[in-house]
């Protein structure tokens, strides 16, 4: 009877031990899944000051004027760079090994966010974030669905948005038909390594029989190949176009004297490229592109919104911007219907 009752003791302790450890067990995995939800979704809602790494591919006027309205946007939402604002800068020097070590830099030092300015910049950030719960807004991707960062239905691939500078190809050939009524070809050169210079090439080809132009393009792999494409390019064609190929626009003063030895005028993608010496364009203003980028950030920074719950946006409209010098210089009469309607006109060529 005592060794009955003795083990039927001990069952009973036994069983109320394995209660007790399930119990243990279920509050641990509670406590788990709550740290869980809160890091999970890389939430910065209720800080009080934030960390953004900002990678920018190439030294050149849109991208600059795209950072500078990125960080005025966030300021107009209250997140102010020396207040409640760190800023750790980093330019790639259109080098793509050096975009993919800062993002993965940047996600060593697990800042709040990583702005990413231009399409490789973007590419490095979002490979280098994908397992991590670091947003990434990006700004100045010509083609965010060929990059691979958004999907067709402009929904993103992760936990990345930001806004995209999709040129307006098709105002972009009637202006230069307006200004040019006698050409027959555009030359474009472009580095085949970009993916939004590749979309914005097969486009141009689409239209350019809609105006009676002939597409002649030029790819290159590196800045040090543009004089001797931009020479060859300029050789065949009656004009030159930009795209918005970093590497092509970082060597924008090649392409123009190589165009100026052939007697033909370049038209630009954005304003900048026209104070710098480019005759006119159909272009976005990158500050107001880069506004629209903080202001996007600051909705994720405060908790409002997620980046992968967020449709990449665009500037819609393109606004004619010419260089009065550059048309004189080339004795091309831009159109009173342009001139009268431009964002704006400059009289000289302004290069830093």
């Amino acid at each position: 009877m005592v060794c009955a009752a003795y083990h039927g003791t001990q069952d009973v302790q036994k069983a109320r031990n394995k209660i007790m450890k399930k119990r243990i067990l279920a509050a641990v995995l509670t406590a788990v899944m709550a740290m869980g939800a809160l890091t999970g979704c890389g939430s910065t809602a209720g800080k009080d000051n934030y960390t953004i790494g900002i990678m920018q591919y190439a030294v050149h006027g849109s991208l600059d004027n795209c950072r500078e309205g990125f960080i005025q946007g966030l300021a107009e939402e209250g997140i102010v760079e020396g207040e409640n604002l760190t800023i750790e800068y980093v330019n790639a020097q259109a080098d793509n090994g050096t975009s993919a070590m800062t993002a993965s830099n940047f996600v060593s030092k697990k800042v709040d966010m990583i702005c990413a300015i231009a399409t490789p910049c973007a590419m490095a950030a979002y490979n280098a974030t994908m397992n991590t719960d670091i947003p990434v807004i990006y700004t100045a991707v010509s083609d965010p669905v060929e990059a691979g960062l958004a999907n067709e239905d402009g929904t993103p691939v992760g936990n990345i948005t930001g806004t995209s500078d999709a040129l307006a190809v098709d105002a972009q050939l009637k202006m230069i038909r307006e200004v040019l009524p006698e050409a027959k070809t555009i030359g474009i050169i472009y580095t085949t390594s970009e993916a939004n210079s590749i979309s914005t090439i097969a486009e141009y080809k689409a239209l350019a029989g809609n105006y009676g132009f002939e597409i002649v393009d030029s790819g290159v792999t590196a800045m040090s190949e543009v004089a001797l494409a931009a020479a060859d390019v300029a050789s065949k064609v009656d004009c030159i176009t930009n795209l918005t190929d970093n590497t092509v626009v970082s060597a924008l003063q090649t392409v123009l004297d190589e165009a100026d030895k052939a007697g033909i005028p370049v038209f630009g993608s954005e304003v900048e490229q026209v104070k710098a010496g480019c005759v006119a364009s159909m272009g976005l203003e990158y500050i107001e592109l880069g506004k629209q980028t903080g202001k996007m950030a600051a909705k994720v920074l405060k908790g409002e919104k997620k980046a992968s719950e967020m449709n990449f946006e665009i500037i819609e409209e393109a606004a004619f911007y010419g260089n009065n010098k550059v048309a004189e210089n080339l004795g091309i009469t831009i159109p009173a219907e342009l001139s009268d309607n431009a964002a704006a006109l400059f009289d000289e060529i302004i290069t830093n």
